[in-house]
C-alpha cells in the first residue's frame, strides 16, 4: 500500500452517497485499495494522519476555457455578446502559443489549489494546453474550438479542423489515459451549418465527446429561432452532433422540448451559475434538468467570466441561487449538487472509474481541512461542502495516487517560474 489516510470522514459520491466516520482508507497504484473503519494488516508506505479532515472525490470542472486566465479582469459588466464581440474575441487575437502555456498552468494551478482533479478544456492553442496537462499530473478533457463563418471554406481546408484533429491524434489517451481529446463545435452561432455537420459525423466516426455551448443567452436562443426556425438544440440535433455524447455547456434558455431532445439523447448539460450570473445570461433550469433525469455537471466557465476557477464557490452558488430565485428552499440538495461536481462529471467525461471513492476506482481525492472554525460543528459534512466550506480549505488533492497539491505547496510545479512567465505574457498581450 502506497498510502493510507487514517481517521478520516470520507464522502464516497457514489451512486448511493455515503459517510463514513473515522475511516481508513489506502491507495496502491493510483487506486482505492483500501476502505474499512479499522487499519489495515498490511503496512502502507506513508501515512496520512487526517483527523479532523474530510474526504471526498476530486471535482470535475466540466467547462472551461483554462488560457483565458489572462483575461480576467479585462472586460468585466458586459452582456455575453458585447464582451466578446468588443472585448475578448479581439484580445485573443493576439495570443500565441507561449502565452496559452503560461495562462494555462497558472490556471490549472488554482484548479489544483481549489480541488479540482479534472477538467473540460475548450479553446485553441490546445497543443499547449495539452502539454501542460501532461506536465501537472491533473486530468483533462481538450477540445479545439470550431468556429466558422467562411461560407466558401470546405470541411477538408479548415485549419481549424486540422489542428482539431491532429490534436486527437497525437494526444487522445496521453498520459496514461489523463489526458482525453474530446471534439468540439463551439456554439451555433459561430459556426456553419455544412461544417458543424461534417465535424459532427467526425466526431461520431471517432467516437469522441462532442462540447458545445448551447443556448447560453436568450438573445442568442431567439436569433437562432429567427435564423433557421428551430432552437440551437434542434439545430444541433437535426446536424447529428447528439449522435455522440455530448457535453452542453450552459442551457439557461433550453425549452422544454429541448429538454426532452436532450434526455432523448443522452446530452448532458454543464450549469455555469457564477458564469451565468455574471453576464446576466440567466437562471438555468437545473432542478427541472435534474428532474427529468438528466445527467447534469458543474463547471465555471473561463477565469474572464467567472473570475475564477473554484469549483466550491460553484457548489455553492448552484446550491442557493435556484432556491432563491424559485422561492423554495428544497428545490437544490446537497447530495445533487456535490454529485453534480464529482460523479456526474466523471461520466460526462467518460471517465467510468472516476468521480466517487470506492475500492478499485482511480485516487482522484482530495482533503479539506474542518478543523476551521466555519466549519464547526460539522452536524452534515455534505451541506458543509455547499453551504460552509471554501476553495482554502482545500489541503491536498491528489490525482492517480499522486499528490499534487499539499499544504500550500504544488508538488509538480514551479510557481515562481509560472509568476514570471505569466508576466511575461502579459505584458505581450496588453502592451
Amino acid at each position: 500500500m502506497d498510502t493510507l489516510f487514517s481517521h478520516v470522514n470520507v464522502v464516497t459520491m457514489n451512486e448511493q452517497m455515503t459517510l463514513w466516520q473515522d475511516a481508513f482508507v489506502g491507495v496502491t497504484d493510483g487506486k482505492i485499495a483500501y476502505m474499512a473503519k479499522k487499519p489495515p494488516e498490511e503496512k502502507p508506505k506513508k501515512i496520512i494522519d487526517a483527523t479532523g479532515m474530510v474526504l471526498m472525490p476530486g471535482l470535475i470542472n466540466c467547462h472551461t476555457h483554462l488560457p483565458m486566465y489572462l483575461l480576467r479582469g479585462y472586460a468585466d459588466d458586459l452582456n455575453l455578446q458585447d464582451w466578446l464581440q468588443h472585448y475578448i474575441f479581439p484580445r485573443e487575437d493576439r495570443l500565441d502559443g507561449r502565452a496559452v502555456k503560461a495562462a494555462t498552468t497558472l490556471a490549472l494551478a488554482e484548479a489544483l489549489r481549489f480541488g479540482t482533479t479534472s477538467v473540460s478544456d475548450m479553446y485553441y492553442f490546445c497543443d499547449a494546453t495539452a502539454d501542460c496537462v501532461i506536465e501537472s499530473g491533473i486530468k483533462a478533457n481538450i477540445s479545439r474550438a470550431l468556429s466558422a463563418f467562411d461560407p466558401n471554406e470546405a470541411y477538408k481546408d479548415s485549419y481549424r479542423v486540422k489542428e482539431a484533429l491532429a490534436l486527437y491524434d497525437s494526444y487522445n489517451g496521453a498520459a496514461d489515459g489523463r489526458l482525453k481529446i474530446d471534439l468540439s463545435v463551439h456554439a451555433e452561432y459561430t459556426c456553419l451549418e455544412s461544417i458543424a455537420r461534417r465535424h459532427s459525423e467526425k466526431c461520431k466516426e471517432l467516437g469522441a465527446i462532442m462540447h458545445i455551448h448551447l443556448s447560453e443567452t436568450k438573445s442568442e436562443h431567439d436569433t437562432c429561432i429567427e435564423k433557421y426556425g428551430k432552437t440551437p438544440a434542434r439545430w444541433f440535433y437535426d446536424l447529428g452532433a447528439f449522435d455522440s455524447p455530448t457535453l452542453a455547456a450552459h442551457c439557461v434558455w433550453v425549452t422544454d422540448e429541448d429538454i426532452a431532445l436532450m434526455k432523448e439523447c443522452g446530452v448532458s448539460p454543464v450549469h455555469c451559475p457564477t458564469s451565468n450570473l455574471k453576464l446576466g445570461s440567466g437562471f438555468a433550469r437545473v432542478q427541472h434538468m435534474l428532474k427529468e433525469g438528466l445527467n447534469v455537471g458543474l463547471g465555471t466557465d473561463g477565469a474572464a467570466s467567472n473570475n475564477n476557477l473554484n469549483m466550491l464557490e460553484e457548489l455553492h452558488l448552484c446550491s442557493v441561487v435556484h432556491n432563491g430565485y424559485n422561492q423554495d428552499p428544497t428545490i437544490m440538495n446537497p447530495n445533487d449538487t456535490v454529485k453534480m461536481a464529482t460523479l456526474n462529471g466523471a461520466k460526462i467525461q467518460g471517465r467510468t472509474d472516476c468521480g466517487g471513492i470506492k475500492v478499485g476506482n482511480r485516487a482522484d481525492i482530495i482533503a479539506l481541512n474542518f478543523d476551521k472554525p466555519h466549519l464547526l460543528p460539522a452536524f452534515d459534512p455534505l451541506a458543509m461542502l455547499c453551504y460552509s466550506a471554501q476553495g482554502s480549505d482545500v489541503c491536498m488533492t491528489m490525482v492517480d495516487g499522486r499528490i499534487l497539491y499539499e499544504n500550500g505547496e504544488f508538488l509538480t510545479m514551479d510557481k515562481e517560474r509560472i509568476y514570471h512567465d505569466v508576466k511575461k505574457a502579459l505584458k505581450h498581450l496588453y502592451s
